[in-house]
């Protein structure tokens, strides 16, 4: 099959913008629940543990659809996906906007999270077909970065106009931005550097099964699943629902304080995340030392607002905040492992299964949080008290302990692989084991300076 010649920088770039405009949207969707948290138990008179369905239900449909739609992604491209999902994302902040009933607001709920679980794996691949592979850890770190300026979209400008306007103007004022997205894609995203609906033939659907199947075998995209588990769910539940709430009624702050401190937070990972990136490729043998920095990180100072007498003085919530903004760019770390231990015709199927991990773990941390708030919230209470809240989020250190085990264990499985591997003969370049998609750049193979343990110059360690 004939290479079709790189496209130019600038095409590359405005495709690529599109395409993490999408997922920049996709985050304003996801998002637009957490800061309208404590209206929404206003509106369907609804308690802690119900407000917490609205979300799992959001999370359950992302993270079930992740293999699902890593296999359709391989199958059918990105710019099918990103469309479907921008559709159904603004379908379901139409309903939600409209919603009196909580069943009709689960659904609608349900329509967000199925676009959203298509966007940002389908902008990866964008990523590993227009760019040569020594540009992907600092593009897949952008995309994850810049895609949270729609958290800061939600934060500041959604709440303001919720409180001006209310909230049916508020959130369809959401699918129009979410459909202007989607024309934006319309027009400007491809799934190659060369003209036409994708960039091969239509593979089998046995085809797909068995790159999904050896995707799952490679020990180094498991390593990715427990690393996007254990860095990603303390930042992300509290930015997506239980973090507005908890600033809130917990330690006492105005809505607009609270409101800026998820946006200081979002600011905090957009500067982290070229810093990991940067991190990743100058110290490739070990990126999972630095994913178990941050965890520790993330433990650590939440070891100190838990236990600290009263509420917590305000530098510390913004320290809070600030190392809570690290957990988004070392769960995209995960991504990482997806890409070099994996050619890239089969990296949607490894990059979906390795987005399952950190909303698995948003899941069951939004529910037991909910759980823990409505049995320890006084009976008649207004509002769960800070006591409450200590209580609550104290369990994400079981989940924390798990995931550290685990990301340890496929380091060390990833290692003997790689011991194996070199024992029975020369272990190939990056250049071999790494395939390259028809239409990427032709500059020695898509993933030069990547490398992976299975296989290259990063196969020591993680």
């Amino acid at each position: 099959m004939s290479v079709v010649p790189a496209p130019t920088v600038r095409r590359a770039t405005v495709v690529w913008a599109v395409a993490v405009t999408a997922y920049l949207a996709a985050v304003f969707h996801r998002s637009s629940l957490g800061v309208t948290g404590v209206e929404a138990t206003h509106r369907f008179v609804i308690n802690a543990s119900a407000l917490a369905v609205f979300s799992v239900a959001q999370l359950a449909v992302y993270a079930a659809m992740q293999i699902p739609v890593g296999v359709l992604l391989d199958r059918y491209g990105s710019r099918r996906l990103l469309l479907a999902g921008g559709t159904l994302m603004v379908t379901g902040q139409l309903c939600f906007a409209v919603a009196t009933d909580v069943r009709l607001a689960v659904a609608a709920r349900v329509l967000v999270g199925l676009g959203d679980a298509m966007t940002f794996i389908s902008v990866l691949r964008i990523v590993a077909f227009w760019f040569p592979g020594r540009r992907n850890p600092l593009l897949v770190q952008l995309t994850g970065t810049v895609g949270q300026l729609g958290a800061i979209l939600a934060a500041v400008p959604l709440v303001a106009l919720l409180h001006r306007a209310g909230w049916t103007p508020a959130f369809l004022v959401a699918a129009g931005l979410g459909a202007t997205t989607v024309l934006l894609v319309l027009v400007a995203v491809r799934d190659a550097p060369h003209v036409g609906p994708g960039v091969t033939g239509t593979p089998a659907v046995s085809a797909v099964r068995r790159e999904l199947a050896a995707a799952w075998a490679q020990p180094g995209t498991r390593l990715g699943l427990w690393t996007h588990f254990v860095a990603q769910f303390s930042g992300a539940v509290f930015a997506l629902l239980w973090g507005y709430p908890f600033l809130v009624q917990g330690q006492g702050l105005p809505p607009t304080a609270a409101a800026s401190l998820l946006s200081l937070m979002t600011i905090g990972t957009l500067v982290a995340g070229p810093v990991v990136a940067h991190l990743c490729a100058r110290h490739p043998f070990h990126r999972s030392a630095l994913v178990l920095v941050v965890t520790g990180a993330s433990a650590a100072v939440w070891a100190v607002v838990l236990a600290w007498p009263g509420r917590s003085p305000h530098w510390l919530l913004v320290v809070l905040v600030l190392v809570l903004a690290l957990g988004g760019p070392g769960a995209v770390i995960g991504f990482d492992y997806a890409r070099t231990f994996n050619p890239v015709h089969r990296i949607g199927s490894a990059t979906g299964i390795v987005n399952v991990g950190g909303f698995v773990a948003s899941i069951v941390l939004v529910l037991a949080i909910g759980v823990v708030l409505d049995l320890t919230t006084p009976a008649g209470a207004s509002a769960p008290p800070l006591s409450a809240f200590r209580w609550a989020f104290a369990v994400q250190y079981l989940l924390w302990a798990v995931g550290a085990v685990q990301v340890l264990r496929y380091r060390n499985a990833a290692r003997r692989q790689r011991a194996r591997a070199t024992d029975a003969g020369p272990v190939a370049t990056p250049e071999v084991t790494v395939c390259v998609p028809p239409g990427a750049p032709a500059d020695g193979g898509g993933d030069r300076a990547a490398g992976g343990e299975s296989g290259g110059p990063m196969g020591r360690a993680a």
